[in-house]
């Protein structure tokens, strides 16, 4: 470690984390804006689309834990580009997609694996393990940003191509985007030889993967920090699937969703910034139950009148700013809770609580609506959960400290 309290050659490291992370990120949640023309195309129902987002979300979740423990047998390089591999080939057999198997697979499966070992959490670990304590939540914040510029280019460029040449057109698109994943991932699996990972900094980074496992289900904070985590996959994934399709049933132009998705992503950028900074000065847990409240506040206030272009893009910046501003805050305190070492996989297992509310919010919602011909019952359960969440993340945080005592 250099006396600035970065390793030497962190920078590529540090940029192709962000690049893989733009990416994954990016791409995975524009694919709403080619759900209506691709339900039309294929003939299939909006919940069976759904469902394809819903086993990508549930798939990810539970492949995050081991992607984790895998990165520190065998390295981060290996794992990363192997995701980087599978969330191209699904990009490219959704563009083919001929039938609801292959949405499922290409979307579903694919994608989700390569979330799995090439995104949030492979990305947090890579990052955290390559700049010193003191930088660590600010840098985790920047990291976060990166992965709300990819919404930022990709919705509105996969809106254009649609737009043009339909919505395959716009799927292929994204696959080529995606094969810029591999080099990505090459550059960030360099933290292999320049961070060792399994230096003793924490409480778990002693132990075997097992016992780590066992060491954060008995952690308290941790386990109302993964429950409270549910809700944020419930209410992100609910949006970034079915709000293109909410206003286009609404009456709005088409490009709005595709807007919509890009300014969640323009100010998500300030909102991950903002959240890294702050927690590295302030009480984490006490940020992240801010952060579901006020989410859940916004979302009541948009869907409770009818949208206009303008309360649209309003709705999609405040909504931006509280997006991955969470990532930052999860990361920063497993490392507090748990050191280093297991960081991806003790992650991962928060991140299984967040995706099974990922599959909820994404086939739920369509699910819903399928039946009931609207989506005011989808959003009055997001709400609702999300207040309750909050609540309890906020009265947790005046409970004592989240750290453990490393292991003598």
């Amino acid at each position: 470690m250099t006396e600035s309290g970065r390793l030497p050659g962190t920078l590529p490291i540090l940029i192709g984390a962000a690049v893989m992370m733009t990416l994954t990120m990016g791409l995975r949640q524009s694919l709403g804006i080619f759900m209506q023309p691709a339900v039309q195309d294929i003939a299939i129902t909006i919940s069976e689309f759904t469902l394809a987002i819903a086993v990508q979300n549930l798939l990810w979740g539970l492949f995050q834990p081991f992607a984790g423990a895998a990165a520190v047998r065998w390295g981060y390089r290996p794992i990363m580009l192997g995701g980087a591999a599978a969330y191209a080939a699904g990009l490219f057999m959704l563009a083919g997609a001929d039938g609801l198997v292959m949405v499922i697979v290409g979307a579903g499966l694919c994608i989700g694996i390569g979330m799995a070992c090439a995104s949030v959490a492979m990305a947090m670990s890579v990052t955290a393990q390559s700049v010193s304590a003191a930088r660590r939540s600010t840098m985790l914040g920047v990291m976060s940003a990166a992965g709300s510029i990819g919404t930022l280019i990709a919705a509105p460029i996969g809106q254009l191509l649609q737009e043009g040449d339909g919505w395959r057109v716009g799927v292929l698109g994204f696959a080529v985007l995606a094969l810029l994943i591999l080099p990505a991932a090459w550059f960030a699996g360099r933290v292999d030889k320049a961070a060792p990972i399994a230096s003793v900094t924490g409480a778990a980074d002693g132990l075997n993967a097992w016992a780590a496992v066992g060491l954060s289900f008995r952690h308290g904070p941790f386990m109302v920090m993964a429950a409270a985590y549910f809700v944020c996959g419930m209410q992100l994934i609910f949006l970034t699937t079915h709000l293109p399709a909410y206003l286009e049933l609404c009456g709005m132009d088409p490009m709005l969703g595709a807007t919509a998705l890009g300014t969640i992503g323009g100010f998500n950028v300030l909102g991950s910034l903002f959240f890294g900074w702050a927690g590295g000065r302030w009480n984490k847990r006490l940020l992240l139950g801010g952060i579901y409240v006020l989410r859940s506040g916004v979302l009541a206030w948009y869907f409770l009148a009818w949208p206009t272009p303008e309360t649209t893009i309003l709705f999609a910046a405040m909504m931006g700013f509280l997006w991955l501003g969470v990532s930052p805050l999860v990361a920063g305190l497993v490392v507090e809770m748990f050191g280093l070492r297991w960081q991806a996989m003790i992650q991962g297992l928060a991140f299984m609580s967040h995706q099974v509310g990922s599959f909820l919010g994404a086939f739920g919602g369509g699910w819903l609506f399928d039946r009931m011909g609207s989506y005011d019952l989808a959003l009055q359960i997001g709400v609702g959960i999300g207040l309750a969440a909050g609540i309890v993340q906020m009265l947790s945080s005046v409970s004592g400290p989240a750290g453990l005592a490393r292991p003598a």
